[in-house]
């Protein structure tokens, strides 16, 4: 274990370039915005007197470095400004996503769920019935479901179990635990496609080694094969998409939670956006940025737990 350990450290040492890189990014975002950045933070009616105390405020006159390195300062100590928007002005921008983020993350986990529990058994269903009648029907369901934009699946189930069939409520939170089905289906199936066709490619392979022939010429039973041996090497593609999949799943979160209603990270980022609340826009972006770079990381560490020849690489 102890080389697991080194491997893990040296990741998380190289996670933090990554995440002065990705705060550098979003604050960024101030001078890349066009116009005046000290506008997007004063009233609808104001003076130049507002703006110019903005400016002094927010320090905006001040040398770009000095800036950053307040933004920094702020940002470790949990202060990401106050909203603009004249619904919530004056509240801290950490309390709303405190508040908001934990609806974020159980829709992303049921959604992870949906797509790893869909998409591993029909990737090995399909790969062990290749070129069959039920191989050829998961890749066109999986292409559908991978093409077809999230918002627009999320329209359909909608308008099928929601209208039609009245089973689901469409919105919001107001049918309770149920209200999540339809959000996390919506965000589940697109990865669900895509894990199913790395599985069904990485399981192909893998049923081809030498070695999965000599267990079954030394007559290892079929289901002894492919679910002992087989399948946990066929994983191991899957799981390097792992921090893939969490950036997924962060920018489809902002999609689905905006279409179905629900109040979570990413429809606090959209609202924002459209009342150029700019501050909500940049701590939820710096949010979603770092489990972007976390997901990632503990990709890494589950594909070294893995595989071994990885971590002593």
């Amino acid at each position: 274990m102890a080389d697991l350990l080194s491997y893990v450290i040296r990741k998380l040492l190289l996670a933090i370039p990554v995440i002065f890189l990705a705060t550098f990014i979003v604050f960024l975002m101030l001078y890349l915005t066009p116009g005046d950045p000290a506008l997007a933070l004063v009233p609808p009616r104001h003076t130049p007197a507002d703006v110019e105390e903005v400016r002094e405020k927010y320090g905006f006159n001040d040398p770009i470095y000095v800036q950053y390195g307040s933004f920094l300062w702020r940002l470790f100590n949990g202060d990401l400004g106050s909203s603009v928007s004249p619904a919530t002005t004056g509240l801290e921008v950490s309390s709303m996503i405190v508040q908001r983020l934990p609806r974020t993350l159980e829709l992303m986990a049921i959604g992870l769920t949906i797509s790893y529990s869909l998409g591993i058994p029909l990737g090995i269903f399909s790969a062990l019935r290749q070129n069959s009648l039920g191989d050829r029907s998961v890749m066109v369901f999986t292409l559908i479901t991978y093409a077809m934009p999230s918002f627009w699946l999320g329209i359909l189930l909608m308008m099928l179990f929601g209208v039609y069939l009245q089973w689901l409520p469409i919105s919001g939170a107001i049918g309770g635990i149920t209200s999540i089905i339809l959000p996390a289906i919506t965000l589940g199936l697109g990865n669900a496609a895509l894990t199913t066709r790395m599985m069904r490619s990485s399981m192909l392979e893998v049923a081809r080694q030498d070695y999965i022939t000599q267990l079954r010429s030394r007559g290892l039973p079929e289901n002894e094969v492919i679910y002992k041996h087989a399948m946990k090497n066929a994983m191991l593609p899957v799981i390097t998409v792992i921090g893939l999949d969490i950036g997924w799943f962060v920018g489809g979160a902002v999609v689905v939670e905006k279409v179905f209603s629900w109040q979570g990270i990413g429809m606090l980022t959209v609202d924002a956006i459209e009342k150029d609340d700019f501050p909500v826009v940049q701590g939820c972006i710096m949010v979603l940025a770092i489990f972007v770079i976390l997901g990632n990381l503990v990709a890494d560490i589950l594909y070294a737990y893995a595989d071994p020849r990885v971590r002593l690489g």
